[in-house]
């Protein structure tokens, strides 16, 4: 039966731990035994509260908006607004002027946004 106590662990010993998991991973389900399925077990159950108590990783929170999505993206690509003007087949002072709130998107737009750069339609419509 496993023990269930509270599991401290260092940098440094996180990163060992993390190495020591993705070995066992490696090697394959079947090339596992009933010994090393546990250590696993606690291992990854370490692992996963040291990352929740101690490296507090936060999920990243999702766009909540055209505009925030399209920066995401711009962002993810390493893109520039001119440079995301043109893959979207749109003048650069359009662009800027939806981005900023100015002007809204209008059906060109929207399309390009779901055929250039594949961003969910649904959210789309739910963020016009």
């Amino acid at each position: 039966m496993m023990r269930k106590e509270k599991l401290t662990i260092t940098d440094k010993n996180y990163y060992k731990t993390m190495r020591a998991i993705y070995d066992l991973m490696n090697q394959g389900e079947d090339h596992l035994t009933e010994a090393d399925v546990e250590k696993l077990k606690e291992m990854t159950v370490a692992a996963e509260r040291y990352e929740d108590e101690i490296l507090k990783l936060k999920p990243v929170q999702q766009p909540q908006s055209l505009t925030e999505i399209v920066e995401l993206f711009m962002y993810e690509n390493k893109l520039s607004q001119a440079k995301l003007a043109d893959k979207l087949g749109i003048g650069k002072p359009k662009l800027s002027q939806i981005l900023t709130g100015k002007r809204q998107p209008d059906i060109f737009f929207l399309k390009a946004l779901y055929n250039k750069l594949n961003i969910d339609p649904r959210f789309i419509l739910e963020h016009i």
